[in-house]
C-alpha cells in the first residue's frame, strides 16, 4: 500500500541544468566552474554556502536570528540550534531555524486597480528562527550548526552571546517633579506644578506662547502625577482667567512630548499612587504625541475621550522608540497605540486594560452579511479600530486585557519592508512578541501579525468571540511567524486563523482552536504541528489549506470534523511533482475522512480524530446565536486524563519542554501543567464596578 503521493526533495531540473552547462569539463571541472559562480548559483547548486549571520534585537523572553546562505537548491540543509545561560555547562536544544528560499508575497489585488498590493516580495535564501521561553535580563550563549548532505562551504558553526532585555523600570537618581490637577487645594510635594506640560517643559501656557517653553526633563527624571482629572479647556484662548483650567494643549488638545530618555534612563510619567489619574482628551484627535521623543515611560494612568491615545509613528514621516505603557487603563478611544513607523524599536506595552467603544453586550461583524446583516448594528462601525498597532523591531505586547474593538493587537499592514528587494537591517519588522493577552469581543481579528517579516511570535494568548479570523497573517514576508499555545473559541464566521494576501513562513504549533476554516490561503511554507482543531459547525472542512508550496506540511494534530459536512479536509497545491508554483493553477483535493486525506496527500500521518470530550468541560458554540458572548470562566479547556489528545504530539524544543507523559499532549494545555495566566497580573485603578458586563470589567477576581 502506498504511503501517499511522492513529493520531490529537490529542484532536479535546475540542478541538472547547472551540470549540463559544464558537462564537457568532467566532474572536477564542474566543481571548479560552479565554485567560481557562487553565490549566484550556489556551491554546486545543492551544496550550501554560508553567508552573513545576524542577531535581531532581543525581547524579554525571545531571541531571533537570521542566517543568509546561497546554494541548497534542494532545500535539504538544516540549522540545528542549542543554547545555555552563560556559565552553564549543559546545552539545551531549541527549534531549528526555518528555511526560506524564494517564497513570493504579492498580496491581493488592489480593489481600485493598479495590480497587487506588494511589489512581489521574494524571500531571500536564508534561515531564520527564534529561541523561545527565555528569562528576561539574562545572558545566553547560542550555538547554530549548519549541515547539508551535499556539503557546506564557509563557517558551519556560529556562536553568539546575547542578553535578553529586562522589563523597563524608572531609573534611580533623577529629578522628581510632582504634578497636580487644576484647582487642587491640599498639601503638595515639592517641586509642584499644575498640569503635565508645566513639569515636562519649563512652563506651559494656553495662548500663542503654548509652544515656546524649552524642556525641563532629562533622561532618568520622573514626573509623579497625583490623583485627579486632567482635562483642558482647549478652545479657550489665553489661559488668563484663573478660574478656567488651562493645561497648555491649546486647540488640538495634544500633549507633544519631545524629549528622549535612554533605555536605562527613561523619562517617566507615573501615577503618584494617591488615587486614579485621569487624562481626559475632551474629544481631541490625539492626546499624547511622542513622535519626536523616545524612551518615554507611562505607568499607572487612565486615558479616555480621544481618538488616538498615544501616537508613536506614521509610515514615511516620523516615529519613536522605547515607549513603555504599564498598569494603565484606556477606554472610550478609537486607538490606544498607533505606531506605523519602521524605525521604531523596543516598545513595552504590558499589564494594561484597553476597553473599546463597540457594543459590550453582543458580538457584531462588518462582514458576511448573510449572517450578520439581520442583527441591529450591521455593519459594525470601527468606532474603536484597534487597541495596538506597531511596526519595527523588538516590541513586547504582553498580558493586556483587550475588549470591544474591531481589532485587538496588530502588526501594521505596512507593505513591502523598506528597501525591498534588499531589506534594510534596521527597518525590517522583526522580533516582535505578543503573549499572555486576554482578548474578548472583536468585530474582526484578535491578533494580526500582518506585515511582519521574521520572528514574529504570537503565543499563549486567549481569544474569545471574534468574527473575522482570530489570528491573522495577512501577509508575512518570509517568516517565520510563530503561532503557538494560543486558545481560540467563538470564532463564528471568521474562524481561528486567517492566511490571506499570500503570507510566507507560518508555523502553527500546539494551539487549541475551536472554529471553522475560511480564510486559508493561498500561502507558502506553512506548517502545522500538535494542534487541537475542533470544528464548530460554521464551516465545512476542519482544515483546508491552499498553498503555493508542496513543502508546506501538517502532522500530529487532533481534528474534530463537522458532522455531516460534505468534506472534512482540503489540501490545494500545485501538482505534487512541482516543488512550488506561484502563478500556475493549484489542484483542489477534498476528502471526506482523515484516512482519505492522509492517503491522498501524505499529510497528517500521525494525526487523529478527537471530540469535545478531550476537554474537562467545553461545549460547542451555539451557531443559532452568533452574537452571544462566551465567557472563558464557563469552560475548562484542561485535557481530560486518558483522552485522545494525551501523549499524541511530537516534541517541539522550548515549546513542549517539561511535558508530563510519554510524549507532548495536543493543544495549548499540557496535562498536569499550570494553565497560563491571561491579562494583567495586577489590574489598574478605575474598575467600572461589579455590575458591569464581563467585557468591561474583565474576568472575575481569582478566575
Amino acid at each position: 500500500m502506498s504511503d501517499g503521493p511522492h513529493r520531490p526533495t529537490g529542484l532536479r531540473s535546475q540542478v541538472a541544468g547547472h551540470f549540463a552547462r559544464f558537462g564537457h569539463l568532467g566532474r572536477m571541472g564542474c566543481l571548479c566552474a560552479l565554485a567560481l559562480l557562487a553565490p549566484a548559483l550556489g556551491w554546486c547548486g545543492n551544496a550550501t554556502v554560508a553567508g552573513e549571520f545576524w542577531t535581531e534585537p532581543p525581547t524579554l523572553v525571545s531571541l531571533g536570528f537570521e542566517w543568509r546562505i546561497s546554494g541548497d537548491d534542494n532545500r535539504n540543509a538544516v540549522v540545528s540550534v542549542s543554547y545555555r545561560k552563560k556559565g552553564e555547562r549543559q546545552w539545551h536544544k531549541a527549534l531549528p531555524l526555518m528555511r526560506l528560499q524564494g517564497e513570493s508575497v504579492t498580496g491581493g489585488v488592489n480593489r481600485t486597480g493598479g495590480g497587487h498590493h506588494y511589489n512581489q516580495y521574494v524571500a531571500p535564501n536564508m534561515f531564520a528562527g527564534s529561541i523561545l521561553d527565555l528569562e528576561p535580563g539574562t545572558v545566553y550563549e547560542c550555538r547554530f550548526v549548519l549541515s547539508d548532505p551535499d556539503g557546506v562551504k564557509g563557517r558551519r558553526v556560529r556562536l553568539v552571546t546575547v542578553r535578553t532585555r529586562s522589563e523597563p523600570q524608572p531609573a534611580a537618581g533623577g529629578a522628581v517633579y510632582n504634578v497636580y490637577p487644576f484647582g487642587y487645594k491640599g498639601p503638595k510635594q515639592q517641586p509642584a506644578f499644575t498640569g503635565l506640560l508645566a513639569a515636562y517643559y519649563l512652563g506651559s501656557d494656553e495662548s500663542d506662547h503654548s509652544r515656546e517653553m524649552p524642556p525641563r526633563v532629562k533622561p532618568g527624571d520622573t514626573i509623579l502625577v497625583h490623583a485627579g482629572i486632567y482635562k483642558d479647556n482647549r478652545f479657550v484662548y489665553g489661559g488668563f482667567n484663573p478660574n478656567i483650567a488651562a493645561y497648555g494643549t491649546l486647540f488640538d488638545g495634544t500633549y507633544y512630548l519631545t524629549q528622549s530618555g535612554t533605555p536605562d534612563k527613561p523619562i517617566v510619567i507615573k501615577g503618584a499612587g494617591d488615587g486614579e489619574v485621569i487624562f481626559d482628551g475632551d474629544g481631541c484627535d490625539n492626546l499624547f504625541n511622542l513622535m519626536g521623543g523616545s524612551y518615554n515611560y507611562f505607568e499607572g494612568i487612565t486615558v479616555r475621550n480621544t481618538q488616538v491615545a498615544f501616537k508613536l509613528g506614521i509610515k514615511g514621516i516620523a516615529g519613536s522608540s522605547g515607549f513603555t505603557l504599564k498598569h494603565s487603563r484606556v477606554y472610550n478611544v478609537g486607538r490606544v497605540v498607533e505606531a506605523g513607523w519602521s524605525g521604531s524599536k523596543d516598545f513595552y506595552i504590558a499589564d494594561n486594560v484597553f476597553i473599546g467603544r463597540h457594543n459590550p453586550l453582543k458580538l457584531q461583524s462588518w462582514f458576511t452579511p448573510e449572517v450578520w446583516a439581520k442583527f441591529p448594528g450591521y455593519p459594525a462601525l470601527i468606532t474603536s479600530e484597534y487597541a495596538i498597532k506597531v511596526y519595527g523591531q523588538g516590541h513586547v505586547i504582553a498580558r493586556n486585557y483587550v475588549a470591544n474593538w474591531h481589532d485587538g493587537i496588530d502588526v501594521d499592514t505596512y507593505g513591502d519592508p523598506d528597501g525591498t528587494p534588499h531589506e534594510l537591517r534596521d527597518r525590517v519588522p522583526v522580533s516582535i512578541d505578543i503573549y499572555g493577552n486576554d482578548i474578548y469581543n472583536v468585530a474582526d481579528n484578535c491578533i494580526e501579525a500582518d506585515g511582519g517579516a521574521h520572528n514574529i511570535r504570537v503565543f499563549r494568548n486567549r481569544c474569545f468571540n471574534s468574527t473575522g479570523g482570530a489570528l491573522s497573517a495577512q501577509p508575512i514576508f518570509g517568516g517565520p511567524v510563530y503561532f503557538y499555545q494560543n486558545l481560540i473559541y467563538g470564532g463564528t464566521t471568521g474562524g481561528y486563523l486567517k492566511l490571506i494576501d499570500t503570507p510566507a513562513g507560518v508555523l502553527v504549533y500546539q494551539n487549541t482552536f475551536v472554529g471553522q476554516i475560511r480564510f486559508f490561503g493561498p500561502a507558502s511554507n506553512v506548517h502545522f504541528l500538535n494542534n487541537l482543531i475542533l470544528g464548530d459547525g460554521w464551516g465545512t472542512a476542519v482544515l483546508a489549506l491552499r498553498t503555493f508550496t508542496n513543502y508546506s506540511s501538517s502532522d500530529y494534530n487532533g481534528f474534530r470534523p463537522n458532522p455531516g459536512a460534505a468534506y472534512a479536509f482540503e489540501w490545494d497545491s500545485p501538482p505534487f511533482q512541482v516543488r512550488a508554483d506561484y502563478e500556475g493553477p493549484r489542484e483542489t483535493r477534498r476528502f471526506k475522512t482523515l484516512e482519505e486525506y492522509r492517503m491522498g496527500t501524505g499529510q497528517d500521518r500521525h494525526s487523529r480524530l478527537v471530540d469535545f470530550d478531550v476537554f474537562r468541560s467545553v461545549k460547542i458554540p451555539d451557531k443559532s446565536d452568533p452574537q452571544r458572548l462566551y465567557n472563558p470562566e464557563d469552560f475548562d479547556f484542561r485535557l481530560r486524563p486518558g483522552s485522545a489528545a494525551i501523549d499524541a504530539g511530537v516534541e517541539l524544543p522550548t515549546i513542549t519542554d517539561g511535558f508530563t507523559g510519554a510524549a507532548p499532549d495536543l493543544g495549548a494545555y499540557e496535562l498536569g501543567k499550570p494553565v497560563p495566566h491571561y491579562g494583567p497580573t495586577t489590574w489598574p485603578l478605575g474598575e467600572p464596578g461589579p455590575d458591569a458586563p464581563r467585557s468591561l470589567r474583565g474576568p472575575p477576581p481569582g478566575s
